[in-house]
């Protein structure tokens, strides 16, 4: 789930004032930064005018007897995150986006959703905030839940304004905003390698990971498992860097993909899961390196493949961090929000996301990465920050269930969390490290496992 509290991009300088459901259907994507798939979206109004404040985006749950424990979880994180900041909504606005499935229309698919929206406007009303508006869109047209009006809301739907024809495209064009696509393009991007080069990368990453994890656990040559992995790294992003510039963000990581080799990219990504290693590549977050980096973390977000699914919660956390440092806030969200499904135990995306919800400058948290371990340095301006707007940080970010403090740089090893590593031993059986995606904030399915034989070790959940 993520939570927002201002306008993607929109300064108050530059207001714009939606007088219909389909100027508000049109105004979604400049206020995301992408077109949501699959989402439930809502965004606090406040005042007399209906200002937009923070604003909060949760896949749909597909599993019906979920939707009213969620939806009262939804009303209350909002409702009760804005008055934590001194700002109760005075209404919302809700949206649901689906594309049909099937033999589906769209006007199906907003039937089918009614009973949700019904309960959001529930479980608001429960709050004393009523919703104004709820849109279903789907199938290139919106619908309300809301307006009786057949002559704005026909019951077959209204068509969605051309895209960068209405008064919000403009004033987000002059505005500098851009829309990053959809949702879905942009998981694509950090989305697991298919095809011909996956079984030649988990080949490879079964064997970094027999060459490495015993140097790393051992914890004599950890310091030089991580200057290899830096190194590397370093010159990976070089690579990266003399690459021209491609427009089109598929071709651009068919491109990246293309100049990183199996076994080079697995000895990083096995590298990464060094925590101390982990928040060394994490300071390169400002020019010269922050675009190069942010390429390379997706291309190795990407080679996590197969049995090695939760390994890429390091190269994604490290991808959402350069992103949001970089003011990327949607990106940042989506690559922290996968890093999640894979590994929802891993620290450091867990603060980093917890961070960005609050708002934060990242600023903060370069200041304190620039002395600081990751994890550490973004749960201290967690709370440095909300101790500035509220003095509830204690309440609001308590330290995080067995933190501890950085380990040192010439001995140090993974937490010790019972997480296997995928270690190949001379057997004939490959890995086990099953990889995740969520549903519910719970695996959907896990990617397949094999059997082994030797010893195994731990990664971290860092």
């Amino acid at each position: 789930m993520t939570r927002d509290n201002d306008t993607a991009g929109l300064s108050g300088e530059e207001q714009v004032t939606l007088r219909s459901p389909a100027e508000l259907a049109d105004a979604l994507p400049y206020v995301l930064g992408f077109h949501p798939d699959d989402s439930v979206v809502m965004i606090a109004l406040h005042g007399p005018r209906g200002r937009f404040g923070g604003r909060l985006r949760l896949g749909i749950p597909r599993v019906r007897e979920e939707w009213p424990e969620v939806c009262d979880q939804l009303a209350e994180c909002l409702i009760g995150g804005s008055e934590r900041r001194g700002d109760r909504p005075d209404g919302i606005v809700l949206f649901l986006c689906q594309e049909p499935a099937g033999d589906e229309s769209g006007r199906d698919v907003m039937e089918r959703l009614r009973p949700l929206a019904q309960r959001l406007r529930t479980a608001c009303g429960g709050f004393e905030v009523p919703v104004f508006e709820a849109l279903c869109i789907s199938d290139g047209r919106f619908w309300s839940y809301v307006c009786p009006d057949r002559r704005c809301c026909p019951p077959e739907g209204v068509p969605l304004a051309m895209p960068g024809t209405s008064v919000m495209a403009a004033a987000a064009t002059f505005a500098g905003v851009h829309v990053r696509g959809s949702l879905r393009e942009m998981e694509a991007r950090l989305a697991p390698l298919t095809g011909a080069r996956v079984e030649g990368q988990e080949r490879a990453l079964d064997l970094a990971g027999s060459r490495l994890v015993p140097k790393i656990l051992g914890g004599m040559d950890c310091a030089a498992v991580r200057e290899e992995t830096l190194g590397l790294a370093r010159r990976m992003m070089d690579r990266l860097r003399g690459a021209p510039p491609i427009a089109d963000p598929r071709a651009a990581d068919t491109r990246d993909d293309g100049l990183l080799d199996d076994a080079e990219a697995a000895s990083v990504i096995i590298g990464l899961q060094d925590r101390v290693a982990r928040d060394r590549a994490a300071q390169w977050m400002e020019e010269p390196d922050a675009e190069s980096a942010l390429r390379l973390w997706r291309a190795l977000a990407r080679r996590c493949v197969g049995s090695y699914g939760e390994h890429a919660a390091a190269p994604l956390t490290l991808a959402g961090w350069v992103a949001w440092s970089s003011g990327d806030e949607p990106s940042a969200r989506v690559a922290l929000g996968r890093a999640l499904r894979v590994d929802p135990h891993y620290l450091f995306a867990k603060l980093l996301h917890q961070a960005c919800n609050e708002g934060l400058d990242p600023e903060l948290l370069r200041q304190c990465l620039r002395r600081d371990s990751a994890d550490h340095a973004v749960h201290a301006a967690v709370h440095e920050e909300l101790r500035r707007l509220d003095g509830t940080a204690t309440a609001t970010a308590p330290e995080p269930a067995g933190a501890e403090p950085p380990a040192a740089d010439g001995g140090g090893h993974p937490e010790r969390t019972g997480r296997r590593w995928p270690v190949r031993t001379s057997g004939p059986g490959g890995p086990s490290g099953p990889g995740a995606s969520g549903g519910r904030r719970r695996p959907e399915g896990r990617a397949r496992t094999r059997r082994r034989t030797g010893g195994r070790g731990t990664r971290s959940r860092r």
